[in-house]
């Protein structure tokens, strides 16, 4: 299925590579006996908001990278165990085995009363140091993340295996890269960027050459397959605006639609294999990580959510351009080893979600919201200002300026009113998250308490963490941007799928819930990598038989 003309990069990688090559490596049994040398290239793609959701109802329709990956170790019920189910402290667990309680990536961004700027919020992978710097005009950088990547584990063990991340948002090559990145690329909003003074390889410069001059150029409607054809229904919203059976049109210089796109991921996952092709990844006679970051998905479902023809179209498109990407490193003869999962899952608009059986989903109001549970409180008890920052879920920050009985009052008061909320399944106290013990039972047990805990941070959570109540969309009607997002206690948002391949293992499917932070530990294990810190994760064997990958 040919959904889009490729970039002339991709067009380029993909002309030298022999057709065979294109194809799903024939599968191999090699018996569970015989250990297998650790692989030569590591590869960790994370698709943002690929929920298992979204997995179960795509996968009879793969036929090419994820069809592949589906001959694999297949664990449909991974999870993102805590309650700040959003992008950064999701990619922050993929290759530390941490949960965000360790990794201190308790969300994407969080309030710091501390920092020396009059915007207190602070972004996940920014540094607020840098004079004239705000969450919103940033520098990135890797000073958030608290603990060592699976890369740097790599580097400790051997200081020549090389890392490699390429990623759509700054925040997930920043969480997947870590501290010691030997190229680290992501999303500048006109091409690929880096660190400061970092040098631009042959092969970005080339991507961010093809990408200006397909933004420049008018996208035509990408046909439907009967498939997506079946979910295309336009949904109105407000505003005279509707979504829902969109096929990715695109006027000429329109890069916000460029980014929301199955053109986006193409060169993402391009340039991706564009470097390990330049730097000869895994033909070293080291052990090499290649990080890809695919963020078309998470724009597709923030824009126009989880059901329509537009996730259609991202996803069996995403398909053929991760086939693509395989048939680029097949062509290279080195033994590579993959893992595809998610960074969280998401849930679609509450407009859809009513017309397919589900009458309780409803969007926000504006009383849950943090300031307009600041201003009820600040009437109440006659104090000037807010007494409260934060949004409508997760982390809500009491004001430091507030004398110590003022905070016991209006922390009572909050309580009160949060609770009586009826869109408000439940409010904690910092005291009552720290306090209860963190858990290694099977994630989908926890109690939401638990789960909170697993993404609490003493030096930058809230003094209040509010969890919504199943199937309210934290939107509120009117937003001229997202329709649709993710970030609740919920499992929509929690599950999503891990699949593990390398060519010759003996596939399986494991029904049974595991973590994202497993995936660190078991990566360490298949290359033989010690694990130097102590981490949240387990190993997961993947050999079939009687063997063990973990030993």
């Amino acid at each position: 299925m040919k959904l889009f003309r490729p970039l002339a990069a991709v067009a380029a990688l993909l002309a030298t590579t022999p057709l065979s090559a294109q194809q799903a490596a024939p599968a191999q049994t090699v018996p569970s006996e015989a250990p297998r040398a650790a692989p030569s290239l590591v590869v960790v793609i994370s698709v943002d908001q690929f929920s298992a959701d979204l997995f179960a109802e795509y996968r009879a329709q793969f036929t090419s990278g994820f069809a592949r990956l589906l001959t694999g170790a297949v664990f449909p019920s991974g999870y993102q165990s805590h309650a700040a189910t959003e992008t950064c402290p999701g990619h922050s667990t993929i290759l530390t085995g941490d949960h965000p309680s360790r990794t201190g990536i308790i969300a994407n961004d969080w309030t710091d009363f501390s920092v020396a700027r009059e915007d207190k919020t602070v972004y996940c992978s920014e540094d607020p140091s840098v004079p004239g710097s705000s969450s919103n005009n940033y520098t990135v950088s890797d000073k958030q993340l608290k603990v060592p990547t699976l890369g740097e584990w790599m580097k400790l063990a051997d200081p020549q295996s090389r890392v490699v991340a390429v990623s759509g948002k700054d925040r997930s090559a920043v969480m997947m890269g870590g501290h010691k990145t030997d190229e680290i690329w992501w999303w500048g909003g006109k091409g690929f960027v880096s660190y400061a003074g970092r040098p631009e390889p042959e092969m970005v410069t080339r991507m961010n050459a093809n990408v200006t001059q397909r933004i420049a150029e008018a996208q035509e409607p990408l046909p439907l397959t009967p498939f997506c054809q079946a979910r295309s229904r336009a949904i109105p919203l407000w505003n005279g605006r509707t979504v829902g059976d969109g096929r990715f049109a695109r006027a000429a210089g329109d890069a916000s639609a460029f980014r929301a796109s199955p053109e986006f991921d193409e060169s993402i996952l391009a340039t991706a294999a564009g470097l390990a092709t330049d730097m000869k990844l895994g033909q070293s006679g080291h052990t090499d990580l290649l990080i890809v970051g695919a963020s078309a998905t998470d724009y597709v479902g923030h824009g126009k959510g989880t059901e329509g023809s537009e996730m259609c179209l991202q996803l069996l498109s995403l398909d053929q351009t991760l086939g693509k990407l395989f048939a680029v490193l097949d062509r290279t003869g080195v033994d590579y080893a993959v893992v595809l999962t998610a960074d969280h899952g998401g849930h679609d608009l509450p407009e859809r979600n009513r017309d397919h059986g589900a009458p309780t989903a409803e969007r926000i109001t504006k009383d849950v919201t943090a300031s307009a549970i600041s201003k009820v409180i600040a009437a109440k008890l006659g104090i000037a200002g807010p007494v409260l920052t934060g949004g409508s879920f997760g982390d809500v920050y009491l004001d430091p300026k507030l004398t110590k009985a003022q905070r016991a009052a209006v922390q009572a008061e909050a309580l009160k009113l949060y609770a009586a909320n009826p869109q408000v399944q439940a409010v904690f106290t910092r005291a009552q998250v720290a306090a209860t013990p963190i858990v290694h039972t099977p994630p989908e047990t926890w109690s939401l308490l638990e789960r909170a805990r697993a993404s609490y941070d003493p030096q930058r959570s809230g003094d209040l963490i509010v969890a919504l109540k199943p199937r309210i969309t934290p939107i509120q009607v009117g937003s001229p941007s997202s329709v649709a997002t993710h970030g609740s206690f919920w499992d929509y948002d929690r599950r999503v799928p891990i699949l593990f391949w390398r060519k010759g293992m003996t596939g399986f499917e494991q029904p049974l819930s595991v973590e994202t932070v497993d995936i660190a530990p078991t990566l360490a294990a298949l290359i033989h990598v010690p694990v130097p810190v102590e981490i949240d994760g387990r190993c997961l064997d993947l050999d079939a038989g009687a063997g063990d990958t973990c030993k």
